[in-house]
Formats: C-alpha cells, sequence, structure tokens
C-alpha cells in the first residue's frame, strides 16, 4: 500500500477552495499530488507532458474546483517526484503504475475522471486501454497525446495502403516529430536543454504561441531526464504495436495549429475507442495554458455526460475554439 506524506494541511471536506501537496510512495518511488476542491465530489486526475510539471494544471484547477476534487501530480522525472536514472524506469508499465497508485490513493472506492496533455496523455492511453483499469477511469478527456499503439498501426496502415493523402498524412507528422528523433541522439539532446532549450523555453512559448509565464527553474534539468520517456517507449511500441481498445469513454481535444501532433494522427481513432467525443481548437500545443477556460468547459461538460459533476448548463465557450 503506498504510504503518504502530507506537506500541508489535511482539507476539511467542505472547503472547496483548498488546494494543498503531499507525496505517497510506490515502492521507493515518490510521487507528488495536490488537490483543490472538495474531496467528496467527483475526482478529476490530471497528467501533464513534457517538459512540464503539474504547475501547468493550476489555472485550469482553479476553474474546475468549485465541481470537483481535482488532482494533478507530477510523473516520474519531473517536479517534486521521483527521478530514476535507469531508461527502463521509464516504460508505459511503470508510468501506467504510477497513475494506478495514485487513482488509488484519491478515491479507492469512486471511478475518477483522468484529463491529460502532451506525453500526460501519451503515458495515460497505456491505461485507458488496460482492462485493469475498466471501473476505475470514468472517463478520459485527451489532448495533443497519442497512444503510441495506435500511432504504430496509423503508421503501418499509411504505408501499406499507399495514396497521395496517407504520403501527405505521414509526411506531415514525420516531419512534426522532429524532436522525437533529436531525443534518440546520444548525449545531444541533454546539451540542447542545458544551454539553449531550458533557457529560452518561456521566451519560446511566448513567441509561438502567445503563452506568458515563468520558466521552472528546474524545468531544464526536468527536460533531461524526460528524455528517457522517448527513449524507453517511442520505437518499441512503433515498431510493434498492440491491438489496444478503450476501457472508458474519451474525449479528443485538437488544437488545430499543433506544431508537434497532426489531426490526421487521429482518424483511425474509432477503430480503437467505442465512445469517442472530438473537439477542435484554434490553439496550439499547450491548450492548458493558453485556453484554459475553454479546455475546462470541455472537461466539465464530457464528464457530467459520464456520471460526474451536477447538471447545471454550463456555458459555451466564446468565440474562438471551434467543436466538430
Amino acid at each position: 500500500m503506498a504510504a503518504v506524506h502530507p506537506t500541508s494541511h489535511t482539507p476539511a471536506a467542505c472547503a472547496p477552495e483548498w488546494a494543498g501537496t503531499e507525496q505517497l510512495r510506490r515502492g521507493t518511488h515518490a510521487i507528488a499530488l495536490q488537490r483543490w476542491g472538495d474531496p467528496r465530489k467527483p475526482v478529476l486526475v490530471l497528467v501533464h507532458g513534457y517538459p512540464d510539471d503539474r504547475s501547468i494544471w493550476a489555472p485550469m484547477a482553479r476553474l474546475l474546483a468549485d465541481e470537483f476534487h481535482v488532482v494533478a501530480y507530477d510523473v516520474r522525472g519531473a517536479g517534486a517526484s521521483g527521478k530514476p536514472w535507469r531508461q527502463r524506469h521509464y516504460r508505459l508499465q511503470e508510468l501506467s503504475a504510477d497513475l494506478r497508485a495514485v487513482i488509488d490513493h484519491v478515491s479507492p472506492d469512486r471511478a475518477v475522471h483522468v484529463v491529460a496533455h502532451d506525453w500526460g496523455s501519451v503515458q495515460s492511453w497505456e491505461s485507458v486501454t488496460d482492462p485493469g483499469f475498466k471501473g476505475r477511469i470514468a472517463s478520459y478527456t485527451s489532448c495533443s497525446g497519442p497512444c503510441l499503439d495506435h500511432m504504430g498501426h496509423w503508421i503501418q496502415r499509411r504505408l501499406s495502403q499507399p495514396s497521395w493523402a496517407h504520403s501527405q498524412a505521414l509526411l506531415g507528422q514525420l516531419l512534426k516529430s522532429w524532436y522525437v528523433y533529436l531525443f534518440h541522439l546520444p548525449v545531444l539532446p541533454e546539451l540542447l536543454w542545458m544551454l539553449v532549450f531550458g533557457p529560452a523555453f518561456a521566451p519560446l512559448l511566448r513567441l509561438m504561441e502567445g503563452i506568458r509565464t515563468e520558466g521552472r527553474a528546474n524545468q531544464a534539468r526536468d527536460a533531461v531526464r524526460g528524455v528517457r520517456l522517448y527513449r524507453a517507449n517511442v520505437f518499441p511500441r512503433l515498431w510493434a504495436p498492440r491491438e489496444r481498445h478503450a476501457v472508458a469513454p474519451v474525449q479528443l481535444l485538437i488544437p488545430l495549429q499543433d506544431r508537434f501532433i497532426s489531426p490526421a494522427l487521429y482518424d483511425d481513432l474509432h477503430r480503437w475507442v467505442p465512445e469517442l467525443t472530438r473537439h477542435t481548437f484554434q490553439a496550439g500545443h499547450w491548450l492548458p495554458l493558453s485556453h484554459p477556460s475553454e479546455m475546462a468547459g470541455a472537461v466539465r461538460r464530457f464528464v457530467r455526460q459520464h456520471g460526474g459533476g451536477d447538471r447545471r448548463p454550463v456555458a459555451s465557450p466564446p468565440p474562438g475554439p471551434t467543436k466538430s
């Protein structure tokens, strides 16, 4: 059983504005998490991507904490969670087990609603397509992070059924994935993060997506460790994709100006997800930071449809995002 070490006061059940941090352990691995909202309400578990930590969710968490108990945790290698050195400790199976430990800790008796972005979404697909999670995940909202197995099948289909459209889609995603190839080179990505990407990350976000945020002190070091996520998982799964079917309803949020993920990558997703909802946004990759209210609204509506939250009408988002 995971051991819990709170680092702030335990919330009163009637304090929806409460936000506290704590740490639990899965074996020797520490997982740092933060909570907002009333613990009696439906539980949302938020999983961040690369090279972020749980702080990326703070704007959305504050918007959702009136109706939900919101939990965000630092994935292994990031933030205040454990930082194992060996590459094998970053495999999808380990990441999925971390999510299971968080779910069992924050909601032992009720299913939770998972919301994930970027690599957090990639790793959460491992759980959402695992029969062992059936009944523990009530719904899944995925943004800018495909299932690697689904992506492997998508690539194989386009290679085995050549056409102009398939070639365009495949080439488009291969170009967007330039950083994945870079991360598989020895030493160079680590040096680039420490010397170039790390110091420039906040200015680049402002330049590329209009997001004003302060860089984190440990972001470059977290990014260096996080490179192991790609090395441990991407090519093994793309070369030998498994048959993975979702065990919960899935909501797909697609930013149409995403510089790293092509919308075409999701064209075959209906094969793997029996209950699929799609929304598109006129936005870039970091939707949780650029459009927190719109993303929170989509999450709120979807969770209400699948057994969470109340039934009050949710205001439509302002002009900008488009839904399909």
